[in-house]
């Protein structure tokens, strides 16, 4: 039961150095992120940062769905080109 308990934590939980490499960045780059209230939500647990997964995951959704190119709602091409202004001199 232990070890099941054990491999249950090693997979929700995430170090910076795991949770970068999960996410495919540089561990800088998600340091500076927390550091900058940036990137996905992260939590100290016993003096160590660390990433839910299932935190990462939603993270990564988001940003997918902010994203125009994976998100057809925020296409710009999608809509109609908007009209100049008339020139006042």
């Amino acid at each position: 039961m232990h070890d099941q308990i054990t491999s249950t934590h090693e997979t929700a939980f995430l170090n910076l150095a795991k949770a970068a490499e999960y996410l495919g960045i540089s561990p800088n780059t998600l340091y500076v992120w927390r550091h900058r209230r940036q990137g996905p939500p992260s939590f100290r647990m016993g003096g160590r940062v660390m990433y839910r997964i299932s935190a990462l995951n939603e993270w990564i959704t988001a940003q997918e769905q902010a994203d125009s190119r994976s998100n057809a709602a925020l296409s710009p091409l999608g809509q109609r080109p908007m009209k100049r202004a008339a020139r006042t001199s």
